[in-house]
């Protein structure tokens, strides 16, 4: 009776012992039932079978999400391909990693750290920065940007070409390592861009921007040809007298309101389907005038083909300073792809003027008009980007000189002159009396001339050139001869004499192609015989 009561008893207790051990794995995997066997080979089980059971719980939300995944996955489309700007950007970004791990790994990222100790304008004298290079990029107290300009025995001078916030003295300044860059997108065609890779029309940057040296060595002499194809403007006076060869620099010069502006638009509109990209660098214009010259290329379908890079009237001089060679920089990587590349910059005396302000600030020493004594470098280096490159492509340059009182005999005209290949003189005096093109055809120069032109071209601009010439002396001496009283051959010199002149006269954004200029001034190979 004993033994009964003691095997009942072991019983009673060894299955709640089995059942607290089961609970989990009964609910989760519902295995056999409990069959009343020894409880420690059932816990030697559930030991084994531990690890499955937390497998189980693990791949449980796996598998009731995966139903409800499957179909917004297949209705979605198929992954778009990446674009090359979109692969050009991931090698980019992964070049910028390699390069950072590598600065790291070397010691190479260890930056300068100076102190401002005088603010002069957007001109600012910094401490502590003995390491800097001339053109490196400086982050002020992340309140600007700026560039170095001049270095000293003891400190150096950074030009300031963006600001946020007031800067001040005592304010910590890091070098960058990395040279005063500007950006670029290739989106930039038919827009209104400045050197910081934004869209000045839409108020936006570009998304897609690669840095671009602002300076940039020369394109060497062995690598440069003969200038011999014609870059025809469409002006008659011009294609006809003083032609203009791809890869040539032809400075335009003349007092304000004579035409020099409507000269560049009339030269961009006539690149039109002729493979030609046009850039327009305004420099110190108003807003108001910008948006003028870009309304009057897009109605002309000229915009489709031009960039206008800009820096406003209101903009920093370091920045005016700065953006015709940002312009350079764009053109010439424009050529090395093997387009041929025009550009007019509009104009070089207030670029001057920006120059002259940074250098005065900057504690440059003076020279003649107050200029620093590097400012004609600073024009010939620009201007000597232009050339006919070997592979076909060309840079060429029309930058523009504002005079005063038509004075051509000043400091900087005399100094782009000389930079030049030849000069289109306008007359204030002409214009006045309703010549336009308002060229002064005595003093204007192109010393490149026939070496460009076709045949029938060169031979009936030889023509015309001297009997104008000879006929604008004639007239200076005759202007207030009785005209009864001359011989019959001076009368009719005069009369043909200013029969070519009024044919010169030609309304703007009205070009001419080569046979209606040939056409036009058809009467004196009349005359003569031909």
């Amino acid at each position: 009776m004993e033994e009964k009561d003691s095997a009942v008893l072991s019983e009673t207790v060894s299955e709640p012992e089995v059942n607290s051990n089961n609970v989990e794995s009964n609910t989760v995997e519902e295995v056999k039932p409990f069959s009343g066997e020894n409880t420690t080979q059932i816990e030697e089980e559930n030991k084994v079978e531990e690890p499955a059971i937390e497998t189980v719980s693990e791949e449980k939300p796996t598998e009731v999400s995966a139903p409800v995944a499957e179909p917004t996955v297949s209705s979605s489309p198929a992954p778009a391909p990446v674009t090359e700007s979109q692969s050009a950007g991931l090698n980019y970004v992964d070049k910028l990693i390699d390069r950072k791990i590598l600065n790291m790994q070397t010691g190479e990222n260890v930056f300068g750290v100076g102190r401002v100790t005088n603010v002069k304008d957007f001109i600012i004298e910094v401490v502590g920065i003995s390491g800097a290079a001339f053109y490196e990029k400086i982050n002020i107290a992340n309140k600007a940007i700026g560039y170095i300009t001049k270095l000293e025995t003891n400190h150096a001078i950074v030009a300031v070409v963006s600001q946020t916030e007031k800067i001040c003295v005592g304010d910590v300044v890091y070098q960058t390592n990395e040279e005063f860059m500007g950006e670029f997108s290739n989106e930039s065609l038919g827009k209104v861009i400045d050197m910081f890779g934004y869209d000045k029309l839409a108020n936006k940057k570009f998304s897609n921007t690669t840095m671009i040296p602002i300076e940039e060595l020369p394109t060497p002499i062995m690598d440069r040809t003969d200038v011999k194809r014609p870059l025809e403007t469409g002006i008659a006076g011009i294609d006809l007298i003083y032609p203009i060869g791809k890869g040539q620099r032809q400075l335009i010069i003349g007092d304000k309101k004579t035409g020099k502006t409507q000269i560049l638009l009339d030269t961009i509109c006539n690149q039109k389907d002729r493979n030609v990209i046009c850039m327009y660098v305004a420099i110190g214009k108003t807003k108001k005038e910008v948006k003028e010259i870009y309304y009057e290329l897009l109605k002309r379908d000229a915009a489709q083909y031009t960039i206008i890079v800009t820096a406003f009237y209101d903009d920093l001089p370091p920045v005016i300073y700065l953006t015709p060679y940002f312009a350079m920089s764009v053109a010439n990587q424009f050529m090395k792809q093997g387009f041929d590349v025009l550009v007019t910059i509009d104009d070089l005396s207030r670029h001057a003027l920006a120059y002259r302000e940074i250098s005065l600030i900057s504690g440059k020493s003076p020279g003649r008009d107050a200029y620093p004594s590097d400012i004609f470098y600073a024009h010939s280096r620009l201007l000597e980007r232009g050339c006919q490159y070997k592979s076909g492509a060309s840079i060429t340059i029309l930058p523009v000189i504002e005079t005063r009182g038509a004075d051509i005999t000043d400091y900087i005209s005399t100094n782009v002159i000389s930079i030049t290949d030849g000069q289109i003189v306008l007359s204030s005096k002409n214009f006045q009396k309703g010549i336009k093109p308002a060229i002064n055809y005595g003093l204007s120069v192109s010393r490149l001339g026939g070496a460009v032109q076709d045949p029938s071209m060169k031979a009936m601009g030889a023509v015309v050139r001297y009997k104008l010439l000879s006929y604008l002396e004639t007239r200076e001496v005759y202007e207030l001869a009785n005209v009864d009283e001359m011989s019959k051959e001076l009368q009719e010199k005069l009369f043909e004499g200013k029969k070519i002149l009024d044919a010169l006269n030609q309304y703007k954004f009205s070009p001419m192609t080569k046979e209606q200029i040939i056409e036009k001034f058809s009467f004196i190979g009349e005359k003569n015989g031909q």
